[in-house]
C-alpha cells in the first residue's frame, strides 16, 4: 500500500490494528484489477480475461472454506485475504462483483452523459462499494447508525472517485479514457474529440473546476457524518477527508493541475493529522505498521 498510495497508507496507520489489517486486504484486492487496466501492457481482450480469471478466483474463494485449503487450490493469496475479511464481516458478496464489472468498463472506451450517469454507471462500481467495504470494517457506533454510516460511506467514496479522476485527467486522457461527463463538457465548450486531440486548456479548466467543486460537496456530506461510525475509526476516516480534500484544492487552484498529476507533500499532510498521533507515522515507514 505504501508503494501505490502513500495518503491512504497514511490515514490508515490510525486505525486500531485488526481493522487495519482487513483494509489492508481489501486495498491489494482492488489495487491489482486496476492495475490489470490501467498498467499492464496487453490488449484490451487479454485484460478482460484477466479481470474474468479474478473473478472466478474470488468465486471460488466465496464457495470455498479453509485458507490453506483455498490456497492449495490455487486461489490467489489477495483474494483469500479478502475472501476472508468478506465472510468475516457479513460483506455482501454482489459488493466486488459490481466491482469488477467497473473494471471491465476501463478496459474500454466509454462516455458519460451526466454526473448521475457516471455515479451510477462506473463509479457505484469502482468507488461505492469500497467505500461500502470499509463501512462494514469499520463498524457504526451503534448498529442503528449502520446504514447512516453506509451512506457516509457512499458519499466519500464518490468524492474520493471525483478527485482521483481530475487528479489524473492527463493520464486518462493518454488512455483514451473520459470521466468528465459530456454536460459539463458541452457546459464548457468542449466536444470530447477537442478534448482529446487539441486538449483545450482554458476551458478544460471550468470543466475540472465544475467536478472539483461537486467533489467538494460530497466531502462535506460525508463530514457531517463521521460520528455515526465506530469511535476507534473516526480519527482515520476524518484524516482521509482532511488530506484528499487538500488534494481537491490543489488540482482547483494550480494552473499545472491539468498537465501534471498533483499530489499533497508530505509536509501538508502532517498539518491535518492530530498531533496526537505523529509518533505512529515513523513507525509506520520504519517497520510498515
Amino acid at each position: 500500500m505504501r508503494t501505490y498510495t502513500s495518503s491512504f497508507f497514511i490515514v490508515t496507520r490510525f486505525l486500531p490494528i485488526p481493522k487495519r489489517k482487513k483494509v489492508e486486504a481489501i486495498y491489494a484486492a482492488v489495487r491489482y484489477p486496476d492495475e490489470i487496466v490501467d498498467t499492464f501492457d496487453i490488449t484490451k481482450e487479454e485484460k478482460i480475461s484477466k479481470l474474468n480469471r479474478w473473478s472466478e478466483y474470488y468465486e471460488k474463494a466465496l464457495q470455498s472454506s479453509g485458507i490453506i485449503k483455498q490456497l492449495q487450490e490455487g486461489i490467489p493469496p489477495f483474494i483469500v485475504a479478502f475472501a476472508h475479511v468478506v465472510k468475516e464481516n457479513d460483506i455482501p458478496h454482489n459488493y466486488y462483483r459490481a466491482f469488477l464489472n467497473a473494471m471491465v468498463l476501463d478496459a474500454d472506451q466509454v462516455l458519460y452523459t451526466t454526473m448521475d450517469d457516471l455515479i451510477d454507471s462506473y463509479v457505484y462500481g469502482s468507488a461505492i462499494v469500497v467505500g461500502y467495504f470499509l463501512a462494514y470494517v469499520y463498524g457504526a457506533r451503534t448498529p442503528k447508525d449502520f446504514p447512516q454510516a453506509l451512506e457516509a460511506s457512499k458519499d466519500l467514496g464518490i468524492a474520493l472517485q471525483l478527485t482521483n479522476f481530475m487528479r489524473d485527467v492527463s493520464d486518462d486522457r493518454r488512455r483514451s479514457r473520459l470521466y468528465i461527463p459530456l454536460d459539463i463538457l458541452q457546459k464548457a465548450g468542449i466536444t470530447p474529440d477537442e478534448l482529446f486531440f487539441n486538449f483545450p486548456k482554458e476551458k478544460l479548466r471550468v470543466a475540472i473546476n465544475s467536478m472539483v467543486d461537486c467533489a467538494e460537496e460530497y466531502y462535506s456530506k460525508a463530514q457531517s457524518r463521521i460520528e455515526v461510525f465506530s469511535r476507534d475509526c473516526q480519527i482515520a476516516i476524518q484524516a482521509c477527508i482532511d488530506v484528499y480534500r487538500q488534494l481537491n484544492h490543489r488540482i482547483r487552484t494550480n494552473d499545472d493541475a491539468l498537465s501534471v498529476r498533483q499530489s499533497v507533500p508530505l509536509i501538508d499532510k502532517f498539518k491535518v493529522l492530530p498531533k496526537s498521533k505523529y509518533w505512529r507515522l515513523p513507525l509506520a515507514y520504519l517497520f510498515g505498521t
